[in-house]
């Protein structure tokens, strides 16, 4: 098979910028792990485009997928395909991150600078990697690449609403070792304005009588974060066949939570704050041979979460409303082996446990009589994930793979987890390349969803479904002039015992098994990237889905509105496009991404408060790179939301307006270039 490695794509270090090459064409086999995925990788530039941007500003400009973002430094999930954050599997290093309480990740607590390697797993190809995937798989890590000898790199950024960001990162390199030493500090009052189209201020005439409205302009309240990550890696080689390696990642936020723009009242009056501290640690050991590879991991995550809401009832006089605690313990072991006994087959086995221990409670829930209220659990879970593939090429153009995955959480075992994966070689000319895999997948309720006090139900079934996809994909080009890409893909799932949390007539929400979920669409994929002269380089990147996701279930009551209806929160079109220009060490770069309207209710009701407008952003940044004999300079200017688009991701969640940032880096020139 024809593999073209693109002359059009950028890639940029910590250390330096790797200026585009001309196309080389090589003779070889596609690699056999990713027979039959359906997979979108993440081009270094973009991951590290400024230190200001999390994984969820690169997932919304560079992909097609939803991210529902509360704005910055607040929470931000991402849904694939039409299902619901908590259905979508996140592992850093290979190790899940998922929050075993919620299900979900935030994804604005990732900064980009920190991941050099990201992928997503669409649909049924996340069975390759773990369970639980309904929608898919965000695929992040990081990769012992570094200069020789030692090398820095400081970041400064100052951007609107008096917001800072420091970026630093020392490196050393030899044959046999690899250390890399990262740290980002953010803070920001984070007080932008907006317009409150959520409130009406009437205007009076002399005699009282109200002659106009209009809506107020506001400023984000309460809504200031001061962000700090910690990330240590060692790497040792032996030269042998061996490497060790150790990935040591923490994090110190301190959120406030902004007013909503229904809150009328004084944002002195009240104290709405969410403090995390975070350890993910991972150890790893990897033997390869020619023919076979053994890799073990073991890790270990710790998370204390804090939540205080308080509200002043008199002049100095604070009471606490909420005073949630949270601390979550999660070890982590993994074995891998891979083996290969020919060019035509390529097996896999892999086996991982999880076991999480959680305690959650809110300390401040005092009853009538003067009794503590039971709010939260102590719980502990194991979770067991084992898979086997095989993969055979009978010929060049054709490719078959089976994924037989078994999975158990405490001591229910899910039924057996089968994907079947093919793709074919339609033509060399254009390398048109045909796609298709089917797979049924198994979703264990969270810890909230069984053991919440009160409303968690252990009852819960685990939510299932069945996924199909079909996809193509092309690519040609001429050497030094141009190259074009492009995929299109269809998707169809049916998920049952879909989980949603329902209030009870005893006055809090209780989770049911209660829908079923056919979510089902399109998603298109395209790239250019060329080069019209000398020392010019076009690069172009853009997507779309369509993301129908019915609510197919058995109405609730008479007035039961829902079945038949989008769910809440899934818009039905999104895209995103991203185009660079860049002539010798300058370099323009506009991105723009679309979400089409969202329902906030399941009912799909067109009110205020039901229905959110689509919106656009649109994103412009210039860079220039100035080369001195010490040092070299980064000098970066962006602007974000260039047309200054009033919208809304979360209902009653305002997000800033146009804003600015400026970014100078600084990396000076000793030790060695670096080496691949």
């Amino acid at each position: 098979m024809l593999l073209v490695s693109p002359y059009g794509l950028f890639a940029q270090d910590i250390t330096q910028r790797i200026h585009p090459i001309d196309e080389v064409a090589v003779w070889g086999k596609r690699p056999m792990k990713e027979i039959g995925v359906q997979k979108t990788k993440f081009d270094s530039l973009a991951l590290k485009e400024n230190i200001a941007l999390s994984m969820a500003d690169i997932l919304t400009f560079n992909s097609s997928v939803f991210v529902k973002s509360y704005g910055r430094a607040t929470l931000s999930t991402v849904a694939f395909r039409g299902t619901s954050p908590s259905h979508t599997q996140v592992t850093w290093n290979g190790m899940r991150i998922n929050n075993p309480m919620l299900g979900m990740t935030d994804f604005s607590t990732i900064p980009s600078y920190f991941i050099d390697n990201a992928s997503l797993l669409h649909g049924t190809s996340s069975v390759n990697e773990t369970g639980g995937g309904l929608g898919g798989l965000v695929k992040l890590g990081t990769a012992p690449q570094v200069g020789k000898g030692f090398n820095a790199q400081y970041v400064q950024g100052i951007g609107s609403f008096r917001t800072f960001d420091e970026f630093a990162r020392f490196t050393y390199g030899s044959d046999r070792w690899q250390i890399s030493t990262r740290a980002v500090y953010s803070s920001s009052p984070n007080d932008y304005k907006y317009t409150n189209h959520d409130k009406k201020i009437n205007i009076y005439d002399d005699d009282k009588h109200i002659i106009g409205q209009y809506h107020p302009v506001e400023r984000n309240r309460s809504g200031s974060f001061k962000d700090l990550h910690l990330l240590q890696e060692v790497y040792y080689d032996t030269r042998k066949g061996d490497r060790f390696g150790l990935n040591a990642w923490y994090i110190d936020s301190n959120r406030e939570l902004p007013m909503l723009t229904t809150d009328y009242g004084d944002a002195t009056d009240f104290e709405n704050r969410q403090r995390e501290q975070t350890f993910r640690g991972i150890v790893s050991w990897n033997h390869m041979k020619e023919r076979w590879k053994l890799a073990v991991k073991g890790g270990y995550i710790h998370t204390w979460m804090a939540y205080d809401y308080k509200r002043e009832v008199a002049l100095g006089n604070w009471a606490a409303m909420t005073r949630s605690r949270s601390k979550i313990n999660t070890f982590y072991g993994q074995a891998e082996g891979e083996y290969s006994p020919s060019g035509k087959w390529f097996f896999t086995s892999t086996v991982s446990v999880y076991q999480h221990l959680v305690r959650s409670e809110d300390k401040n829930i005092i009853l009538q009589d003067g009794d503590k209220a039971i709010v939260g659990y102590d719980k502990g879970r194991v979770e067991l994930s084992g898979s086997v593939s095989a993969k055979w090429q009978p010929v060049e153009p054709i490719g078959l793979s089976l994924v037989l995955r078994e999975e158990m959480s405490g001591d229910k075992w899910a039924p057996l987890i089968p994907a079947f994966f093919i793709d074919g070689l339609l033509s060399r000319k254009g390398n048109v390349m045909l796609k298709a895999s089917i797979s049924r997948n198994y979703r264990f309720p969270t810890l909230n969803d069984l053991y919440f006090l009160p409303g968690g139900n252990p009852d819960l079934k685990n939510e299932h479904g069945f996924s199909y996809d079909a996809g193509m994909s092309f690519e040609v080009g001429k050497k030094g002039i141009y190259k074009l890409s492009g995929s299109a893909s269809w998707f169809d799932s049916y998920i049952d015992d879909w989980i949603i949390w329902l209030p009870t007539t005893k006055g809090f929400f209780s989770p049911r098994n209660v829908k079923k979920v056919h979510a089902y669409g399109v998603e298109v994929k395209a790239g250019l990237a060329m080069r019209p002269a000398n020392d010019w380089l076009i690069d172009l990147n853009g997507s779309y889905s369509w993301t129908p996701s019915i609510n197919e279930g058995e109405k609730m009551s008479p007035a039961d509105q829902s079945v038949g209806k989008q769910l809440p929160y899934v818009p039905r079109h999104s895209a995103s496009l991203t185009g660079r220009l860049t002539w010798k060490s300058w370099s323009f770069l506009y991105k723009w991404a679309y979400y089409s309207e969202r329902f906030t209710m399941s009912s799909n009701d067109y009110t205020i408060t039901g229905h959110l407008p689509r919106y656009y952003m649109s994103n412009i940044s210039l860079e220039k790179e100035l080369s001195f004999r010490p040092v070299n300079l980064q000098l970066k200017l962006a602007v974000n939301n260039l047309f200054n688009e009033e919208y809304l991701s979360v209902l009653s969640r305002p997000m800033p307006g146009i804003n600015f940032e400026f970014f100078v880096g600084i990396t000076p020139k000793f030790g060695k270039k670096k080496t691949n």
